[in-house]
């Protein structure tokens, strides 16, 4: 996971990518690996509290549409989950003002007074 994670979270700015909030699931055990290699700090959410993440968990809810809950995802080609995720980052949201959360991606990277916080759903 953290390779996967590093490979992709240093694409993004700078500004997008000072911190990220993850569960406590084993997926990202070596965060200090991952802070180190990427200067992202790491935050974790407290233990059964999906509050403290809602963009997080509405994000798995629309994943489960493509990959029911325990499906291996090793058996998907990257190319396969780009388009997924593609589609996901297209689909409007209502948290979003019905925009897309790769439109307010763009329209934060546009900004000239970039918010110090990604901005997704």
């Amino acid at each position: 996971m953290n390779t996967a994670l590093t490979a992709s979270i240093t694409t993004l700015p700078q500004q997008l990518r000072k911190t990220i909030t993850w569960d406590r699931g084993k997926e990202l055990s070596a965060h200090a690996a991952f802070t180190l290699a990427t200067g992202t700090k790491v935050y974790s959410a407290d233990p059964h509290s999906p509050w403290q993440r809602p963009t997080n968990e509405n994000n798995n809810g629309l994943s489960r549409q493509y990959f029911p809950k325990g499906t291996d995802l090793s058996r998907w080609s990257a190319t396969d989950l780009e388009a997924i995720a593609h589609t996901l980052n297209n689909r409007p949201r209502k948290s979003l003002n019905w925009k897309t959360p790769a439109e307010v991606l763009n329209e934060q990277l546009q900004s000239p007074e970039q918010a110090s916080v990604a901005t997704t759903s």
